[in-house]
């Protein structure tokens, strides 16, 4: 996409569909930018999106079907994730230059189809990817050539939660299969290791009804490359003990982080690995959205490559179904 040098006189006009966290920390950034104005909202209930937009002086709609035909040049996509897919699609069809929070769809297909609009109109699609931006992330980049040629990785977070709240992000329709709603944990090792020959994978829900209490879903992927990945991400009542872990295996060193505690070991010592602060990474993400819509600067991350990603989790969500393993 080639950059459209908006003059000062002319403000990047925002719009954005949700309340929550995320959208917050955008509507801040853009608030923050003489570059841009954040001139509407969508959100879930009417007095959250009113409130919402009297603290970012914009205005409140009652409809994202309303927001994506406004005077807005980009639309910011940070809602459930059952909606990502046909919001993006009605803005890019309104050729309105598009952010989203991943996933880009729960549906392949149409991110598929989501990914070609985009490209067809010389629309900005940004699916956001800031586990990529992360001090974690950075590090394992940085840190990988040390332990010679990897052959095992493992990712876990568990969230254990006393009781499960009863929101969205426990609904088995609006979330999505977990490793989809949860992209990045497989977007990170696709970025870091490449494509994927296959995947097994098994998931397991507590609770009846659409809302579940506890989710556990593990799954193993075997890359071209060779190296073996297994991810685990859970949540919910039944689990009991948090953890956020990411280990590499080399043939000559393994980098463990736990927490934000890192480490690199090898046979004669261990050194410890700086992580960077995981504050700031909405606002960073966004700054690149503005630069790349006004200047035509890269951004970190493809939509192809989310979509690989998105494919990947497709498999897994496959596998989970028939406890077949899914070739690519």
């Amino acid at each position: 996409m080639r950059g459209f040098g908006y003059s000062e006189e002319r403000l990047v006009r925002v719009g954005i569909v949700g309340t929550g966290y995320a959208a917050k920390l955008r509507a801040e950034t853009f608030q923050k930018d003489a570059r841009s104005q954040v001139v509407a909202i969508v959100g879930n209930t009417p007095e959250k999106t009113q409130e919402f937009a009297q603290t970012y002086q914009a205005e409140a709609l009652t409809s994202w079907v309303d927001l994506v035909q406004a005077d807005v040049d980009l639309v910011v996509i940070s809602n459930v994730n059952k909606e990502h897919g046909a919001i993006a699609t009605a803005a890019l069809q309104n050729n309105k230059h598009v952010v989203v929070e991943y996933p880009l769809a729960l549906d392949v297909t149409e991110a598929e189809n989501i990914v070609t609009l985009a490209r067809d109109r010389d629309k900005m699609l940004h699916v956001e990817h800031i586990e990529l931006l992360g001090g974690l992330h950075q590090a394992l980049k940085q840190n990988l050539p040390t332990i010679g040629e990897v052959f095992y990785a493992r990712y876990a977070t568990v969230t254990p939660q006393h009781p499960a709240p009863h929101k969205w992000t426990y609904h088995k329709d609006l979330f999505g299969f977990p490793l989809i709603a949860a992209l990045s944990r497989l977007h990170r090792l696709t970025d870091l290791f490449g494509e994927v020959a296959s995947v097994r994978c098994q998931n397991r829900y507590w609770g009846e009804g659409e809302f579940y209490q506890a989710c556990l879903c593990t799954a193993q992927l075997q890359f071209t490359s060779g190296v073996i990945a297994d991810v685990t991400y859970g949540k919910g009542e039944t689990l009991w003990q948090d953890e956020r872990k990411f280990e590499i295996h080399g043939e000559k060193g393994g980098l463990v982080f736990d927490g934000d505690a890192g480490k690199l070991v090898q046979a004669e010592q261990t050194t410890p690995i700086e992580l960077g602060s995981r504050r700031g990474l909405f606002a960073k993400d966004t700054e690149m959205v503005l630069n790349h819509v006004l200047t035509g600067t890269d951004m970190y991350v493809t939509p192809t490559a989310s979509l690989y990603a998105l494919k990947v989790a497709d498999a897994a969500r496959r596998s989970a179904l028939t406890g077949e393993t899914v070739v690519l």
